[in-house]
């Protein structure tokens, strides 16, 4: 005998740490998918009523109180649907990652996670033990097996299921986004679907969280490897899998299929879902930042708007001696098109002031990079001063290819509260100016986009007087810090030693910086932060 089995897919952005909030969140979804569609089950995230990652909050004592107290009001409140959700859970001495089913008021099951990732941004181990078994329910007479996360990136947990009588498989996630991710996941899931000769239904959360952006991307695969239903990525919603079930095979019915976002696109919404959550998740008013004319904050600016309203948004031109009248007219020009509160906050008098007061101490010695630094850093003090005053997040900007090799000033440019282009190269920076400008009219004006980058603190002064051609910059830098490539394997694929070993110099030494800034969005496989642990003392020689 046939029958449809309807599932539905809970796309959420939940808030680490706000098990109130996730849990009415969870119940407003549950009855929404019973009414709409009268679904027999609802499939939400990874962790989700803790929201991932929870890091050290896991260790507090009151998380299992509080988690027990979320599903006995779950229990209590919802009727007519099954939910299938996610939680720490303590049992016996251990911590697990945990899912369960609760159906007619009770949880019936609890599944724990096994397989713990512990690479990249993930340190599962720190905190959890692994299962050892497959869970398999009963969902409307069809057998179920339930999987967390990273348990789809093996073999094990999909034969386990099968040989426990599985037919179908739900999935829940809290993948982070890069560059790349979704076909990753889905050339994944095709290969486990087809391994369990089953369908698979992955529900991902999307928001950003720090500097993690969950992209969402929540399908549904058939047993044959083919992704019939996409969920849109970086929105929240709900979205129903249907599945046809008969004696012989559980076959989703096609649903509708979001396209796969090309590169630019892909990276600018989770730049622009990741300020958003970022200032609104953290209670700030608004943002505030440096437009200086140049490609960098302009593009910063263009994606607060995006994320935030124009409302929300004040941009401060600073100048002083070196900015040329070029970078005065386009600050100007990008701050009107976007509708932003806009000043001009000459910064002439605050550095003469420090330079008189410096003048005993810096007798006999010549002029370097230390007047260039204190322009940034009278940048810096203005951009706080606003920032306490009105209670607006300051944006930093500097970008990906800035940071990795010090070329930022500590508590200058780099003093801020969130760096939206911290994982972004240089290179794509100009690509994503050139994205934004092709989807509503030129914001950026394109002779920003196309004059040689200048931090403008010196005269004539331009980015590659210090260092490389940026594409020469950006693929020596992704081979070092993405990669891992040694100074010796990035000669041998064709570029100069010095270069090489200047660069690498340069993102060694300037660890100590990158400890100190502001957390930004990740977008590429492996960013300065969580995901790349350096030593800032070390005696360690570049070579092999």
């Amino acid at each position: 005998m046939s029958q449809v089995l309807r599932v539905a897919m809970a796309q959420l952005n939940l808030r680490v740490g706000d098990i109130h909030g996730n849990v009415e969140r969870i119940i407003e979804a549950a009855a929404q998918a019973r009414e709409r569609w009268q679904a027999d089950a609802i499939l939400f995230p990874e962790l989700s009523l803790c929201g991932y990652p929870p890091e050290d909050l896991l260790l507090r004592d009151s998380m299992q109180l509080r988690i027990e107290a979320a599903l006995e009001r779950l229990c209590r409140e919802v009727r007519g649907i099954r939910l299938v959700l996610g939680f720490p859970w303590v049992e016996g001495g251990r911590r697990y990652n945990a899912c369960g089913l609760i159906e007619d008021g009770a949880l019936r099951v609890r599944y724990f996670k096994r397989k713990l990732p512990n690479y990249q941004v993930f340190d599962e181990k720190r905190y959890f033990d692994a299962g050892d078994s497959p869970c398999v329910v009963d969902i409307a007479g069809v057998p179920v097996a339930l999987s967390i996360c990273e348990d789809i990136w093996h073999p094990e947990p999909m034969a386990a299921a099968r040989a426990a009588g599985a037919r179908l498989m739900l999935n829940l996630n809290a993948s982070p986004f890069h560059l790349g991710k979704q076909a990753e996941r889905e050339a994944t899931l095709a290969a486990r679907a087809a391994e369990g000769g089953m369908p698979v239904v992955y529900v991902n959360q999307v928001g950003g969280q720090d500097e993690l952006v969950f992209d969402g991307g929540s399908c549904v695969v058939a047993a044959n490897g083919h992704v019939l239903q996409r969920a849109p990525a970086f929105e929240e919603g709900l979205f129903l899998a249907e599945l046809q079930v008969d004696a012989e095979r559980v076959q989703p019915q096609p649903g509708a299929c979001a396209p796969l976002a090309g590169e630019e696109a892909s990276v600018y919404g989770a730049l622009v879902l990741g300020v958003r959550d970022y200032v609104r998740k953290n209670g700030f008013k608004g943002v505030v930042l440096g437009l200086s004319g140049g490609v960098d904050s302009a593009l910063t600016l263009a994606i607060a708007v995006d994320a935030l309203g124009a409302g929300q948004v004040e941009a401060v031109m600073m100048p002083y001696r070196y900015t040329a009248q070029i970078s005065l007219e386009d600050a100007e020009a990008e701050a009107r098109t976007l509708g932003v509160a806009y000043s001009v906050l000459p910064i002439a008098p605050m550095v003469e002031a420090f330079m008189d007061t410096l003048a005993p101490a810096f007798a006999g010695l010549g002029r370097d990079t230390t007047e260039e630094n204190l322009q940034a850093r009278c940048r810096g003090t203005l951009l706080m001063a606003i920032s306490n005053k009105k209670g607006y997040l300051v944006l930093t900007t500097g970008n990906k290819s800035e940071v990795a090799v010090g070329y930022c000033t500590l508590y200058g440019d780099m003093a801020g509260g969130f760096d939206v282009l911290k994982d972004v190269p240089k290179t794509l920076v100009f690509r994503l100016c050139q994205y934004r400008n092709s989807l509503a009219g030129e914001v950026i004006p394109q002779r920003v986009i196309d004059r040689p980058p200048s931090a403008e603190l010196a005269p004539d002064q331009k980015d590659e007087d210090s260092l490389a051609p940026y594409p020469v910059l950006d693929e020596i830098l992704r081979l070092y810090v993405e990669e891992d490539l040694s100074a010796d394997a990035i000669v041998a694929r064709g570029f100069a030693a010095d270069t090489v070993r200047k660069i690498l110099r340069l993102v060694d030494l300037n660890e100590y910086k990158r400890r100190q800034a502001a957390v930004g969005p990740r977008i590429t496989q492996r960013g300065f932060g969580r995901d790349r642990r350096y030593p800032i003392t070390s005696g360690w020689r570049l070579g092999e």
